[in-house]
């Protein structure tokens, strides 16, 4: 992932590298042999019960980073400005996930991060890398923060305890960490030019770096590195941002020298309208296949991972298994479907902190929440803003289409107060109570805008309202979040959790990619005139049709 504008070059590759795409002659992984260059679309018809469909996750899980401990995948994701940060995924499969934990407790990289004096909106945590250590039997996290500084995160386990382990001058750009054969620690980073970095043993500084590529200019920008050794030869996975994959190889050890090959160029990808599968990363099972899991352009929603087999050329090279000349809309499983606990489903917040599927926008105020009987928020901040107001909390939004319900309780609202349930990204919209005079209104608004550099130009605009007696209300926003779609959502509340109203128009997410992230649904509660409010959220359900 970039976040700078990049200007895609032709197609291009250098001639070592040339002839990749041709049919596979196996030489890695026990069953490679068993795997065609290309799947028939009669073939992939009969996939529906015995195989798996794309995108594996329909949530937005960018920047991908996938390993395999054992029996079990982890998969580390990007998360901007929301805290805690770089997601956990677990699997046993592929293809059904659940959450982990986070390798980022805390986003301890400033005041902005606290929404104090300024916002880290599109900054934080993005590209950076997971890998596990055998010898310290422990994780590894690595990612560089604003353009500043690099920071190694380490856990006996992926579910945690996470913690700061060291700070590292250098910047390692979309780093991607190999722990290799003899316990050396590697780092491949870097934007057209593509550099190695040996870490020290303790992985605290950095012992040496080489610039060990440089994009030829037809090919023109690539990033988002991820680094492997695979059988006797050094991989440097590269994306071309936002429509190819390419790949580095050496056999000559991770400062090289490197021979470029393309992997995937402008290829049809398995979501409708969405774009080409690309970055992310290599993976094998234990019975020696690969897999390449990459991720998709699918705004509004974000960008959500899919999943191919991949082969290897007699000579080292892989080769993504397509359908048609495209990434497949659906593969055989690769491993026997394994039950994990669901992204979507019913929460009551009756634990002592929060599912990991829950995300701060920016980091929260911990002394003005808690949870046990449902999730109770003090307001945090004063303020008209919601961009800028503290304990925001998030989840990600299901595709193609899905609906969040809130039961909110009120009564202790201050007037002037907000709280709600909210879609929020760059342009957003919430449907809330607003509590007046002694009354209880519930309002739909829209409009609320930031600009290119995410300074708030509108607070929204009050679109309906209606009065409710009683302080507990329903709260529900339905999003269709499919990139062919209408890109609408629609809010409705309720008295009773039976009989649902329409409030105000549709609303229409922005489609946009530079926010990066996609919509998500937001419980929120800040005062507009003194602090001291209290909500609280009795349930939130997220569901699909």
């Amino acid at each position: 992932m970039s976040r700078s504008d990049n200007t895609y070059g032709r197609r291009g590759i250098l001639a070592a590298g040339a002839g990749l795409l041709a049919a596979a002659v196996p030489t890695m992984g026990a069953r490679a042999s068993e795997a065609l260059g290309s799947l028939p679309s009669s073939t992939a018809s009969t996939l529906a019960s015995s195989g798996f469909s794309n995108p594996v996750i329909w949530q937005d899980f960018a920047d991908v980073d996938i390993r395999r401990v054992g029996d079990t995948y982890y998969y580390s994701a990007s998360t901007m400005h929301y805290s805690p940060g770089a997601p956990v995924l677990r699997s046993y499969d592929l293809v059904n996930w659940e959450f982990a934990g986070h390798s980022v407790p805390v986003l301890e990289f400033g005041p902005e991060y606290d929404l104090d004096g300024g916002n880290a909106y599109v900054g934080g945590i993005w590209a950076s890398s997971l890998n596990y250590r055998p010898a310290d039997e422990s994780f590894y996290w690595i990612g560089q923060i604003d353009f500043a500084k690099t920071y190694v995160y380490t856990a006996p386990a992926a579910e945690g305890p996470w913690n700061r382990h060291a700070t590292i001058d250098n910047v390692y750009y979309d780093a991607g960490l190999l722990v290799d054969d003899d316990d050396t620690l590697y780092v491949a980073y870097g934007q057209t030019d593509i550099s190695v970095a040996q870490l020290s043993r303790d992985a605290s500084g950095e012992v040496r770096s080489e610039l060990v590529f440089s994009t030829p200019p037809e090919v023109g920008t690539l990033e988002g590195a991820r680094f492997y050794r695979i059988g006797g030869n050094y991989y440097i996975f590269l994306t071309r941002p936002a429509n190819g994959q390419y790949i580095l190889k050496s056999s000559n050890g991770p400062f090289g020298p490197y021979e470029m090959g393309e992997v995937l160029l402008d290829l049809d990808g398995p979501v409708p309208g969405g774009g080409v599968p690309h970055q992310g990363g290599l993976v094998d099972t234990p019975d020696g296949d690969w897999y390449y899991m990459a991720f998709v352009d699918a705004y509004p929603g974000g960008r959500v991972p899919a999943l191919a087999p991949v082969t290897w050329t007699w000579d080292g090279w892989p080769v993504v298994q397509l359908v048609d000349g495209a990434w497949g809309e659906s593969y055989p499983l690769p491993e026997p479907a394994h039950e994990v606990e669901p992204l979507i489903g019913v929460d009551t917040f009756e634990g002592a902190t929060l599912d990991p599927a829950w995300e701060w926008n920016h980091n929260p105020d911990n002394s003005v929440w808690w949870t046990g009987g449902g999730l109770s928020l003090l307001t945090a901040t004063v303020t008209d803003d919601l961009y800028a107001a503290r304990n925001t909390v998030t989840r990600r939004i299901q595709g193609p289409t899905s609906t969040a319900t809130i039961v909110l309780e009120g009564s202790a609202m201050l007037e002037g107060d907000r709280a709600g349930l909210a879609l929020l990204r760059d342009s957003s919209a919430w449907i809330g109570v607003d509590p007046d005079g002694g009354s209880n209104t519930v309002a739909m608004v829209d409009g609320l805008t930031m600009d290119g550099d995410w300074n708030t130009v509108s607070t929204g605009t009050r679109r309906a309202e209606a009065e409710v007696s009683g302080s507990r209300v329903w709260l529900r926003i339905n999003a269709d979040i499919r990139p062919d779609g209408d890109h609408r959502a629609r809010f409705s509340y309720s008295t009773d959790g039976v009989d649902f109203e329409f409030l105000g128009p549709d609303f229409t997410m922005n489609t946009d990619w530079h926010f990066f992230l996609g919509y998500r649904f937001a419980i929120f509660n800040h005062a507009t005139r003194a602090l001291g409010g209290l909500v609280n959220v009795e349930r939130f359900e997220l569901s699909t049709p």
